[in-house]
């Protein structure tokens, strides 16, 4: 292999690698070479960290895919060198369960006294593994399984690069703006989807689902707070759509029409109709954490308590809160954070007690050199006296003097996009609303998560027909989108 690798040729190297692993020969995963490999990770971490200025965390992902299932998770540590070069990481190649990266983060807590999260990946490609109805393993899920996995995994990457995992519209069918960049063909190329895959795959029935473990077994075990991430594999920040340099190397600008027709899903066997094309990624994903201090420890706590919100690469700003007693006044209050964590509880928390119906206070901000607003939704998600699952998604507040029509619906906000621009003539900067939930029944329990949408823009592949000139484009290709914002849930009702 390193031969092939002096040669220039590193798919071939890369493909021999998998092939070796594949048989059960992992020829690099040997501590000789994995001990100054991460050591260089946590040096160069921990050399460039600057508190207040720039935070540097250490971390890894662990690739766990069995059978090609993406159960991909991003491990975080709090902690500097001092503590993390006591470890090596814990890899697929040691073990595929999640179950025992949760005792290694547990034991790595005990050992060290440091802290460590996992943050498991979008799962649209875990062909219903990312959520099961049992532990990898096939056991049913239990109170303890729950907790653990509550404890290690607080948060959800709900977009990225390969999709959008937020809900789907075969899911949530009377949700207009659900069929976001679909990735729904199936797994890492063995197999193809099932709607029955789906409902354990997206990260709104998960939570719906979790709310009826959580009356079963008296613990919720997918409780979590919603962030973006990129996982391009380029070692670039690009997730703006004039800037989007792919999710592979080949992809970047420049690189022909495999920057379009690169499969970033490749099929094995007989499974073609589960090929993924560059073209069909998203410029995406960003997470936002409401720290107190831009420093390793404070945003490792907020997003510990999942106070943290994600966006499909824009830089948007959006926060929550819930009360039993928000007034409409508080809205306009122009200290609106103290006012609302003086009385309710922000995005990620649970609102209990015994109060007659959940009032809310949302506020969302463009991103300075981007687009403006069209709307903002609250997506609720309850179950029903009959053990049904329910949602519903409501417009609380919106651009313009647009006025809600039959049945609810709000009328689109227009469109500006000409070729690769648009104005801010459409849209807002700010919005904000406080809102009654007038559907709310006594002793109810429900989530809560605010939706903000962007006005329409151009995509990335629009930005290269202009940019680099790309003119053969397939049929199906986006030009035109609107971005958006998830927050992290807020459980109201009795645990």
């Amino acid at each position: 292999m390193i031969d092939l690798v002096a040669k220039g040729d590193f798919a071939g190297a890369y493909r021999l690698q998998s092939k070796e692993r594949n048989a059960g020969r992992p020829v690099m995963h040997r501590d000789e070479i994995r001990r100054p490999i991460w050591d260089r990770i946590v040096s160069a971490a921990d050399r460039y960290n600057d508190p207040g200025k720039f935070t540097a965390f250490i971390g890894y992902e662990y690739t766990s895919a069995p059978n090609r299932n993406n159960l991909h998770r991003v491990v975080m540590f709090r902690d500097g060198g001092d503590k993390t070069g006591q470890v090596l990481p814990l890899s697929a190649v040691e073990s595929s369960d999640p179950e025992q990266l949760w005792a290694y983060l547990e034991n790595y807590e005990k050992t060290t006294g440091g802290r460590a999260l996992a943050i498991p990946h979008n799962g649209n490609l875990s062909n219903g593994r990312m959520f099961d109805d049992v532990t990898f393993t096939g056991a049913p899920l239990s109170a303890d399984y729950a907790r653990r996995r509550q404890r290690w995994e607080p948060l959800y990457e709900v977009t990225q690069i390969k999709g959008d995992g937020e809900t789907h519209p075969l899911l949530s069918t009377r949700d207009e703006f659900a069929d976001y960049y679909r990735w729904d063909r199936g797994n890492f190329g063995t197999e193809l989807k099932t709607p029955a895959m789906l409902p354990r795959e997206y990260a709104r029935q998960a939570l719906q689902r979790g709310l009826a473990y959580e009356a079963k077994l008296g613990v919720n075990p997918f409780k979590f707070g919603m962030i973006g991430s990129s996982d391009s594999h380029t070692s670039l920040a690009g997730t703006a759509e004039d800037n989007f340099f792919g999710k592979v190397s080949p992809m970047e600008p420049g690189g022909g029409d495999v920057r379009y027709d690169e499969a970033i899903i490749v099929p094995l066997e007989k499974m073609d109709g589960t090929r993924q094309f560059g073209y069909e990624s998203l410029a995406s994903g960003l997470v936002g954490v409401w720290a107190r201090a831009n420093t390793r420890e404070e945003i490792f706590d907020a997003m510990m308590r999942r106070e943290v919100f994600a966006t499909t690469g824009t830089r948007l700003r959006l926060r929550m809160f819930a009360s039993w007693n928000f007034t409409a006044a508080d809205k306009d209050a122009p200290d609106l954070a103290r006012v609302a964590y003086a009385k309710g509880v922000p995005m990620g928390s649970d609102l209990t007690g015994g109060g007659a119906t959940p009032t809310f206070l949302v506020e969302a901000m463009r991103d300075p050199d981007g687009a403006n607003l069209d709307r903002i939704q609250i997506v609720k998600g309850w179950i029903d006296s009959a053990g049904k699952m329910q949602e519903r998604v409501f417009d609380v507040a919106w651009s313009g003097n647009r006025k809600v029509g039959k049945g609810g619906k709000l009328p689109p906000v227009g469109n500006s996009v000409k070729g690769a621009t648009y104005t801010n003539t459409i849209g807002a900067p700010v919005l904000s609303a406080y809102w009654r939930d007038p559907t709310h029944r006594a002793g109810e329990r429900a989530f809560y998560y605010a939706r903000v949408l962007e006005i329409p823009t151009p995509t990335w592949l629009a930005y290269d027909m202009v940019q680099i000139g790309q003119r053969s484009l397939p049929k199906d290709a986006k030009l035109i989108h609107q971005e958006r914002g998830y927050g992290s849930p807020i459980w109201v009702g009795s645990r």
